[in-house]
């Protein structure tokens, strides 16, 4: 993983759409946690899982359904949610969005 530089950089830049895919790309995976940023095409997501750390999930651009124990949330650019420990969790991308994902561990 390349270290980002100590400057001001645009979030949404630093990933771009593919067709059909979800990409994904890891800016600070350090023991405390882990900071990602992710680029979904349309109607592209992530199937139900659980993560044994809380998640907060910031909605850069477009629009997601976030899941949660089957409790669905719609969220759009500027919205964050967090996703609880243990608690089952799915995305889908109701549009193309981007996404900063932040895992506490500790």
């Amino acid at each position: 993983m390349e270290k980002l530089p100590p400057q001001p950089l645009q979030l949404i830049d630093l990933v771009h759409y593919q067709a059909g895919s979800v990409v994904s790309r890891t800016l600070v995976n350090e023991k405390a946690g882990t900071v990602t940023l992710f680029a979904f095409d349309e109607g592209e997501g992530l199937s139900e899982h659980t993560a044994p750390f809380d998640a907060l999930v910031h909605i850069l651009e477009g629009e997601a359904e976030v899941a949660i124990s089957g409790k669905p949330f719609q969220l759009k650019q500027g919205e964050m949610l967090l996703m609880p420990a243990n608690e089952p969790h799915a995305l889908k991308a109701l549009s193309r969005f981007k996404m900063l994902l932040t895992m506490i561990r500790s």
